[in-house]
């Protein structure tokens, strides 16, 4: 029907979690989080009742499901608004070699700081996937991907990306019209059931020279054919809403940035995670300090009031009205005893 809401890169992430944590995707710029686009949910509360929750309902239960993670009850049924989206998107990948990728994220950088919202470009550094826009010596070479999704219309689209094809050399591009719901499924393929993951994550105001740097450097030494470093951009509808008007607080974010550990052995497992924690260490001065909950991993308890920021307060209070006994708790935890 040539309508949508805004979700997330790929297809296979459920809409729960992704919808309580914040979410955000390829329409964000222009139509905020899926967070922003939420009405109202129904929700199991800790006590067994049934409540809807929207603006003129619990309230305060509907401001902090949007962001706070499923800390507050089991939500059975969301509400959301809907934007009108193509069907056709121009959209599709560029592919530079990581050699280059210092200079290009720099030229990456201006561009996405002036790009209109209709315009998502995402930054992944990775090894090249067998595709077959890509000359066989590329398969498996280490690379800089920029992913790209123009939601408006696509010949004014393709004004827009063209100046992404001067960054660099450009090694394969597949760039063209689709229809977007295929777009959104072109990364399940990367993200098949069964790997074994190690997530870190940051968040930016900007990619500073030094970031790049050191990007570059542990994008060379990925250690395993599926590991990736990617920048999320953000910006646009995202940023122009209030700190306070969601539990998702990070409205000031314009990158995030996703350490992707994935492999298939345990025997790797010191190796893999070893090196997404070496990368999050050296990459840490520069970031925020904030966090998106839906990239943290189990082990990061003591990041959670850095999930939330401003909003952790007001969260309590709200944990502590609807799960006063902490019943939901297997999850980044907010606690009612605080």
């Amino acid at each position: 029907f040539g309508l949508a809401v805004p979700t997330g890169i790929n297809s296979t992430t459920g809409i729960a979690g992704l919808t309580l944590g914040g979410g955000f995707g390829w329409l964000s710029r222009k139509h905020g989080m899926t967070v922003d686009a939420l009405r109202a949910a129904d929700v199991v509360t800790a006590d067994g009742n049934l409540v809807h929750a929207s603006e003129k309902e619990h309230p305060e239960l509907f401001w902090a499901l949007r962001g706070g993670g499923g800390n507050f009850g089991i939500v059975t049924r969301f509400e959301y608004e809907l934007y009108p989206i193509g069907p056709e998107v121009l959209s599709g990948l560029i592919v530079f070699s990581q050699d280059e990728a210092v200079s290009v994220l720099k030229k990456y950088r201006k561009y996405i700081a002036e790009a209109g919202d209709e315009t998502t470009v995402w930054a992944v550094l990775r090894q090249a996937p067998p595709l077959p826009f890509l000359p066989e010596n590329v398969h498996g070479s280490n690379v800089l991907v920029l992913a790209i999704c123009h939601i408006g219309d696509p010949e004014q689209g393709e004004k827009a990306v063209a100046p992404l094809r001067s960054f660099g050399e450009v090694l394969g591009e597949h760039v063209g019209v689709q229809p977007f719901k295929n777009w959104q499924q072109a990364f399940d393929p990367l993200l098949t059931p069964g790997a074994r993951n190690y997530w870190k994550s940051h968040n930016f105001l900007e990619l500073s020279d030094e970031v790049l740097e050191i990007v570059a450097d542990y994008a060379s030494r990925l250690p395993s054919d599926q590991c990736e470093i990617f920048f999320a951009a953000l910006g646009g509808a995202v940023n122009r809403v209030e700190t306070n008007s969601t539990a998702y607080s990070h409205r000031d974010a314009n990158f995030v940035l996703n350490v992707h550990g994935r492999w298939d052995d345990r025997a790797d497992d010191d190796r893999c995670i070893g090196w997404a924690r070496e990368f999050f260490r050296a990459s840490e001065p520069f970031a925020t300090g904030g966090v998106y909950i839906n990239f943290m991993t189990a082990d990061e308890t003591e990041r959670v009031t850095s999930a939330f920021g401003a909003n952790y307060d007001r969260l309590t209070k709200v944990k502590k009205k609807y799960d006063p006994t902490n019943l939901f708790r297997m999850n980044q935890n907010i606690s009612p005893h605080e």
